[in-house]
């Protein structure tokens, strides 16, 4: 199977079996899914809806976080990964916000990752998702997936490497919902420690790349 096959053949399974598919994390505003998205990194959506509630009912847009004092944050977002790093970079990010956007988020990769905290996974999540952008956010299961199902060769190790290989391999049409579809993958079905090969339905054609998949 040449690599254009297994593109063709990957991306009509998805298309058929989530035609629908967007992120996980629960936000009301573009604010809100930029704070949830830099929370996100390195935990889990699940864990980000348990804590985003409660700290979107105190600070709901930037203006009211910039005003926080970073310890205030802190305690609405203890229980996810790197606490106090993240907790000063949303009060950051916000108080960036107000001061050069007048409180809006922006929707250009180089504005994005001007705020404080900010990538360029982050900066794509917030194109794809809010403002529809073809923009493909390579977190560590797209990545993994990526190479595991041979959409990209050994040569692109590292994610901005994957994000270029698959940006001109993907339909433009189908980009943002690409990402979502290999983050979902490799979320539920292709795990890091455990891929559940037994229940996938692209086990016929999988190549099994295991080495060197992960980030």
């Amino acid at each position: 199977m040449t690599r254009k096959e297994r593109y063709t053949y990957i991306l009509d399974y998805f298309r058929e079996t989530l035609p629908n598919v967007t992120t996980e994390l629960q936000f009301g505003s573009a604010f809100q899914l930029l704070v949830a998205t830099l929370l996100s990194a390195q935990c889990t959506d699940k864990r980000i809806n348990e804590v985003t509630p409660e700290l979107f009912r105190h600070y709901p847009d930037a203006a009211s976080m910039a005003k926080a004092e970073v310890e205030e944050v802190f305690e609405y977002v203890r229980s996810v990964s790197y606490p106090n790093a993240k907790s000063k970079h949303l009060v950051e990010m916000s108080k960036a916000l107000v001061e050069k956007f007048n409180g809006e988020v922006p929707s250009t990769t180089d504005e994005l990752i001007s705020l404080p905290g900010v990538g360029r996974k982050t900066a794509n999540v917030i194109q794809a998702v809010w403002f529809g952008k073809p923009t493909m956010a390579v977190d560590t299961h797209v990545y993994r997936v990526s190479h595991r199902l041979g959409l990209v060769p050994a040569t692109a190790n590292t994610p901005q490497k994957v994000e270029e290989y698959l940006l001109q391999h993907v339909p433009t049409e189908d980009v943002s919902r690409a990402h979502h579809w290999l983050l979902l993958h490799g979320r539920y079905v292709c795990k890091s420690a455990k891929p559940a090969c037994e229940k996938c339905e692209l086990e016929d054609i999988c190549p099994k790349l295991l080495k060197d998949s992960k980030l």
